[in-house]
Formats: structure tokens, sequence, C-alpha cells
């Protein structure tokens, strides 16, 4: 049974999550569309709701060729246009903008809007983050740097240094020679957490099931770092994000070191000016940055630091949980806690970017 009133609600906001729920049908045009048609919208008086393209195709209407309700969507389109510019850029080869398009058959100003919009970054942009992680995986077991760069896209080893990195290519190779990571565990409200720290402040705020299984995700996540166990000197820092979880409204204020891209660091900056006890939607957040909702998705889903950077404060615009890292059942519980506690006046936090 469908809602009218959350119906009409999504047409007005031309809500992509509601595509694939139901179409309304326009009595005066003999037109049907999904709820995001980006056409004007119609008088309600005049709107009919339905649950499926052939319902509405039954009552006599037939589909807007503008948004195209009884095939793929305009979002389901550029999904699959950016996944298959993603396939081809995802090898070491080089590849041209125009080259990438015309394999594709779009134009190549098309094919970077999209991309852009998709995955918050230009086609260029993505293939380096891929050509970076393919050297990092393969420096560890290659004989030497040139090596492992001409393996991973590479022509040489010069462009490894050109810009600035908190670890040099050789010390990658080396596990992470020159940087150490203390970390700590304890028992939390919400199973075990594990709060890992460089130089420059909290790099990892995980929560698991078993110390066993964080301790493997830290490894996993800085496998060119020496990590070291540091409980004692840890445990101020550790002590305020564990007053935070059953407190939400006092800010820990720690200094944060997030590792990622220039626009994952955009969105987790974004997720900080969130208050507790209150929430943002997926759409909402990618209206403000100029992306899509699903790159704001991806970026929360590769936060490495939870509570602190606070993904679980973005939902779907249905008013569904929407996924979380950590589980949803953490999410609704760190959710539940911070909108029944009092408010207390936040304490900033500072944040190093690389």
């Amino acid at each position: 049974m469908l809602d009218n009133d959350r119906c009409w609600q999504a047409i007005c906001e031309r809500d992509t999550d509601f595509d694939n729920h139901f179409v309304f049908a326009v009595r005066t045009t003999g037109i049907y569309c999904r709820p995001s048609c980006p056409a004007r919208r119609p008088s309600r008086m005049n709107v009919d709701l339905f649950e499926s393209a052939a319902k509405a195709e039954a009552a006599g209407f037939r589909a807007c060729l503008r948004c195209a309700p009884n095939g793929q969507s305009l979002v389901e389109q550029m999904d699959t246009l950016v996944e298959s510019a993603c396939r081809l850029l995802d090898v070491p080869e080089r590849i041209t903008l125009e080259k990438l398009a015309a394999r594709i058959g779009v134009s190549a100003s098309h094919l970077a809007r999209a991309f852009k919009t998709r995955m918050g970054v230009t086609p260029r942009q993505w293939a380096e983050h891929r050509r970076v992680q393919r050297l990092q995986a393969a420096l560890p077991h290659a004989r030497n740097v040139l090596d492992a760069s001409l393996e991973s896209g590479y022509s040489s080893t010069r462009g490894l240094y050109e810009k600035a990195d908190a670890l040099r290519p050789s010390q990658r190779r080396q596990r992470g020679l020159g940087e150490t990571l203390h970390y700590t565990l304890a028992e939390c409200p919400l199973g075990h957490l594990l709060m890992a720290t460089s130089p420059r402040g909290v790099c990892a705020l995980l929560f698991g099931d078993s110390p066993d299984a964080l301790t493997r995700d830290l490894l996993t996540r800085f496998a060119a770092a020496q990590i070291v166990r540091d409980d004692a000197n840890l445990r101020p820092w550790l002590d305020r994000v564990l007053g935070q979880l059953h407190e939400p409204a006092r800010a820990s204020g720690l200094p944060l070191d997030l590792r990622g891209t220039a626009f994952q660091i955009r969105v987790w900056q974004a997720l900080q000016t969130i208050p507790p006890g209150e929430t943002r939607t997926y759409a909402a957040l990618a209206a403000d940055l100029s992306t899509h909702p699903r790159a704001i998705a991806r970026a929360c889903a590769s936060n490495a630091v939870g509570l602190l950077v606070p993904c679980h404060r973005v939902i779907s615009s249905s008013g569904a949980m929407g996924g979380y890292r950590w589980g949803a059942e953490r999410k609704v519980r760190l959710l539940r806690v911070e909108q029944t506690s009092p408010v207390r006046e936040p304490q900033g936090s500072t944040q190093d970017q690389n």
C-alpha cells in the first residue's frame, strides 16, 4: 500500500531512492514518470500513483521519454557508464579520456561529468589512485622499487617521488620503516574497540566482535607500518573515546590523522559538522558537496575513524538506517544513545590531512 503523502514528498524532492518503489502518472498529459523525473512538477490533484510501470500502462498511461520509467533510470544509466569506465581504467596501461569515452560510446565531456558526479573525482584522479594502490600492494613482494613501479603502470620511478607522502616507496617496500603506529584495545558498549594513533593523531578507531579480528583489520589497513601495542600511554585518549560513547555530547576533541583522497577528506570533514543527536541524508550531503549520494556512501564506508568521524549520522532519504561499516545494529545503538542524551556544547577537534 503506497503512502500518498510520503510519495508526494518524494516527487517534490525528486528522490532517486524511491525510483524503484512507485511511479506517478499525470492525468492531464497521459504520461507516467519516476519520482526523480526532472520535468516540471505537476499539480498534486492531477497525479495518480502506481506501484509499477506495468500497472500505469494498464491504466492507459504512456512512459515519459525523459526519465524512461519503464527502463533504466538516469542514475542507473550513469552507474552502468561509470562502472564500465572503471573496468577499463583499472589496468596498468594509461588511457586518455577521449579514447576511454570512444570505447564506451559517449562523448568525453559527458563521461567526465558523469564520472565526477558518481565518483567525486575525475577519471584521471581515480586511475592514479588505483595505480597507487597497485604499487602499495606490489612493493612488499617486488625485488626493487623500479620493478614494482613498472608492474603498477608507472613508466619510471620519478613520478613516485614528485608528491609529498608520509612514506617513500622504498619505506613502503620495507613494510613501513619510518612510521610507527601505537594501538590499544578495550571492551565497550558496542563490543570491542581498537584505537590506533600516529604522531599526528588518531588514525583508526574500529569496532568489532573480538580483539583478534580488530588487530587483523588494523594490520591489513596499515600493512606497511610498524604496529606497537601501547595500553598505558594511550589510556587517557581511550578514556575520552569511551566517555563520548557513554555521553555523546562530550566530544573528545582528539586530534585526527585522516588518510584518504581529497574527496574522502571533504566528506569526512562534512560529517564532523553534524551535531550529536542529529542526522543528515546521503542525498543532502551529496547536494552540499555537488556530488552523488553513492559517492558519499562510499566515502563513509572508507572511513577508518569511527565515532570521531561520525558516518553513523548519515541515513537514507527514506528514513532507513542505510549501511554502516561496523554493522547496522551498532549504528542504531549509537544514534539511539545520541538522540536520548542531554545536549552539551561540543568541543572542537583537530585533524591532519594526508
